[in-house]
């Protein structure tokens, strides 16, 4: 196996209302194609973790390689230029602008940068639309869709730049049973038939089940990998 994602000794500190250790000595790593979910009760550090991995903190000590890219002490601009290149993301919120359509919600990390001409990015929405079975709702703006709806634009938006990564935190928080059925079924597939690496934070349980691996965490540490 492919390992695409390795954290090194990873330790995160919160300072207010008092220092306090809340993620120690964190080892991990994932391969290429592999759904991960990552576990634990409220409080327990993994979405900070999650955060970590994705880059989008980066006040921690420790090691981040991702693709065979050491992404520790890069700047704020090389990261995000790295994010948008190499990592998708799936929020419990789907952080859709409303008034914008399915299609422009998903066009937009793909104009952000900058590879394509607006008539290839479009082509490419319109695609990860219909890999989501959205492609008929293309042109009714997001707001008007429903949850299960909007979570689907929102993975499709993730697909846009072709990832190596999904990071996902909560994605059926919202949602009801039959429709987290969907979401996971999508993100299973995009593991197996595309090679996607999926990490989700997750409190089903059903859910994690299904995945190839669970990795527990508890008290900010390591309990199960």
């Amino acid at each position: 196996m492919e390992e695409i994602l390795k954290a090194e000794h990873l330790n995160k500190y919160f300072y207010e209302p008092e220092r306090f250790h809340v993620l120690q000595d964190i080892s991990l790593s994932v391969n290429k194609g592999e759904f991960v979910a990552l576990i634990g009760k409220s409080g327990s550090g993994k979405s900070t973790l999650l955060y970590l991995l994705s880059t989008l903190d980066t006040d921690y000590e420790g090691a981040l390689t991702i693709n065979d890219t050491k992404l520790t002490g890069e700047t704020q601009n090389e990261l995000a230029h790295f994010r948008n290149k190499h990592l998708g993301f799936v929020f419990q919120f789907h952080f859709l602008l409303p008034e914008f359509t399915a299609l422009e919600n998903v066009m937009i990390p793909a104009r952000k940068l900058g590879k394509y001409t607006v008539k290839e990015i479009e082509h490419q929405a319109m695609e990860k639309l219909k890999l989501m079975d959205m492609d008929k709702f293309a042109d009714k703006p997001s707001g008007k869709l429903s949850g299960g709806q909007q979570q689907r634009v929102a993975i499709a938006r993730a697909l846009i730049n072709e990832p190596s990564i999904i990071m996902a935190d909560e994605p059926t928080g919202n949602l009801d049973s039959s429709n987290s059925k969907i979401v996971f079924d999508i993100l299973q597939e995009l593991a197996r038939s595309k090679n996607k690496s999926i990490i989700t934070v997750t409190h089903d349980i059903d859910f994690a089940k299904r995945a190839d691996r669970i990795i527990e965490i508890a008290d900010g540490k390591i309990v199960l990998n």
